[in-house]
């Protein structure tokens, strides 16, 4: 099929990729002019394991193109993905002035029949609004419908996730839209549910709240195992063998970050709160995920009594592994509130430090953990790359000033720690 996806982010550009590598033809549409040039060079702007090599193969079939011209591919396409950003507004909401704008610039564009589908994580009715300004701006004289198809992509496994998808939801309100989303997602295998345009919207908003539900509640856990002397991996794995739960995202750690969690979980209770219902539960889960750095902080302060003019080497920048993503990172954070204490902070991420530069300008950044860790008073690991769960110790012990480590990952052994004389702190351990 022919197929546009407009903006070229995160998931308009997973989304570009993988549709062409099924087969479809695809125009990719964005107005950054340099970035479409970049990306016509198969030039990558994030780190994505696969990626780059996905985009130039399917560049080279001629199967995917990028273009600054939204008319064109309107006219080109027959299902059109809108696909931009909707980051929050400071009360929670998110921001759809990008969707507005992509909507208005189809309407201008519509001759003939075109499917509009919203895979942005929007607010509910976002798809009722889209469909009532085109209808307005195009008078009702052009066909058209609306459909919500909604992205579950993890980053650093966004590949796998799009191509063995554990579902596809496809909000639709007519019969035709669903034949055409049906014929898109022909050469998948999963479970395809079908729902209108509101329970799709809310399907993306609720499935995201409930899994940083599920990360808020085991470092709740965390914090009562700390006080009890239990260990929370082992109260989680006791847990995850129950099917009803699942091991899944019951990893205690200093809380979750990224682009979606925070500002989906925000979204969602200004949504509950326009609809008059007051979501408290999901107040109370990113209220717990706010508190888990201070908790790290308060096992380094016990650890070295006062940080100012201590050196600190932090392991990990973005906000989980496999990414160079460092939105809402905890290590954001964390480590502007070592340099108000006066801590002298030097970092380490295999991928993220062309991120944080322009953010963190203060650090000192090292080639590789054993130079961060260097005459350090302590070391913390902020992210979950799996280099950091085979450091080695007796090696970081010689490089240390004091041998502290805080693991607010918990990727270390704390038994293989202390035995070597390592002031070892996990979270909930």
């Amino acid at each position: 099929m022919r197929l546009s996806v407009i903006g070229t982010g995160y998931v308009g550009l997973v989304t570009a990729a993988c549709f062409a590598d099924l087969g479809h033809a695809v125009i990719a549409v964005d107005q950054d002019t340099g970035r479409v040039r970049s990306l016509a060079d198969g030039q990558v702007p994030f780190y994505e394991p696969g990626l780059e090599d996905l985009l130039r193969r399917v560049e080279k079939s001629g199967r995917l193109r990028f273009t600054t011209d939204t008319p064109d591919a309107v006219r080109d396409s027959e299902v059109i993905f809108i696909t931009v950003g909707t980051p929050a507004r400071g009360g929670g909401d998110a921001d759809l002035t990008a969707v507005a704008a992509v909507a208005e610039a189809i309407a201008l564009a519509l001759t003939e029949y075109r499917l509009i589908v919203e895979k942005s994580t929007v607010p509910v009715r976002t798809g009722e609004r889209i469909r009532d300004q085109i209808h307005l701006l195009t008078r009702g004289a052009v066909p058209f419908d609306v459909a919500c198809n909604p992205e579950f992509l993890r980053e650093g496994s966004a590949i796998r996730d799009f191509l063995h998808p554990d579902r596809i939801v496809l909000g639709v309100d007519s019969e035709r839209s669903e034949r055409l989303l049906r014929e898109v997602y022909k050469p998948f295998e999963c479970p395809v549910l079908v729902t209108d345009l509101s329970t799709a919207e809310l399907i993306k908003h609720a499935s995201n709240a409930f899994l940083a539900m599920k990360i808020s509640y085991i470092n709740a856990v965390a914090n009562i195992c700390e006080r009890v002397g239990a260990d929370v991996r082992q109260v989680a794995d006791g847990m995850g063998y129950d099917h009803r739960i699942g091991r899944a995202f019951l990893d205690a750690g200093v809380g979750y970050g990224g682009s979606c969690f925070p500002k989906d979980v925000a979204a969602f209770i200004s949504i509950a709160r326009e609809a008059g219902y007051e979501f408290r539960l999901l107040e109370e889960v990113a209220r717990v995920n706010e508190a888990q750095r201070d908790i790290l902080l308060r096992h380094l302060r016990e650890a070295l009594w006062v940080l100012a003019n201590r050196t600190v080497a932090v392991l990990g920048l973005a906000f989980k592994a496999n990414t160079d993503d460092i939105r809402g990172a905890p290590a954001v954070p964390i480590i502007e509130a070592l340099h108000r204490e006066g801590a002298v902070v030097r970092v380490y991420d295999p991928v993220a430090e062309p991120s944080a530069r322009e953010l963190l300008p203060e650090v000192s950044y090292c080639p590789d953990a054993y130079e961060a860790a260097r005459g350090s008073d302590a070391l913390i690991v902020l992210t979950d790359w799996e280099e950091f769960r085979h450091l080695d110790l007796p090696r970081l012990k010689t490089l240390m000033r004091r041998p502290v480590l805080i693991d607010g990952r918990n990727v270390l052994d704390p038994s293989a720690a202390r035995a070597l004389g390592f002031h070892y702190a996990g979270m909930g351990r």
